[in-house]
C-alpha cells in the first residue's frame, strides 16, 4: 500500500512524530489534534477499515488497547481519563483508509460525541 499515508509514517517513507512502536504497532502524534493529547495507534499491517479485521487479527486489537492504556498513563491523561475512539467509514468521518485508533485526553469530553 505505497499511497497509504499510514504505512509510509509506519515504514518511515514519510515523517511522524512517533511516541511507540513495537513489532506489530506504531503510535504517533495526531497532526490536527482534537485534545491535548491526542496520539492516533496504528497496526503496521495494513486493514482499510475495523470491516476487515479477521480473526487472526483478534490479538493485534487487543494489544491496541492494552498499548493505548499504557501510552495514557506515559501521557499523564490516565487519572482524569481518556478516550480511545475509532471510525469506520465516511459517515462515520474516518479519512485515512488504514484502521486507526485515537487516543484523546487532557480535556473533558461530553456525550454523546460527534
Amino acid at each position: 500500500m505505497s499511497a497509504c499515508l499510514f504505512c509510509g509514517i509506519v515504514k518511515r517513507e514519510i515523517k511522524g512524530d512517533i511516541v511507540y512502536q513495537d513489532d506489530s504497532l506504531v503510535a504517533f502524534r495526531d497532526i490536527n489534534p482534537k485534545a491535548p493529547v491526542h496520539l492516533l495507534i496504528v497496526p503496521r499491517k495494513h486493514i482499510s477499515t475495523l470491516l476487515e479485521v479477521e480473526q487472526g487479527d483478534r490479538g493485534l486489537i487487543g494489544d491496541i488497547f492494552y498499548v493505548a492504556a499504557q501510552l495514557a498513563t506515559d501521557q499523564g491523561i490516565s487519572k482524569d481519563g481518556f478516550r480511545v475512539v475509532v471510525n469506520c467509514g465516511p459517515g462515520a468521518g474516518q479519512s485515512v483508509y488504514h484502521v486507526h485508533f485515537h487516543l484523546l485526553g487532557g480535556r473533558l469530553f461530553t456525550w454523546p460525541p460527534g
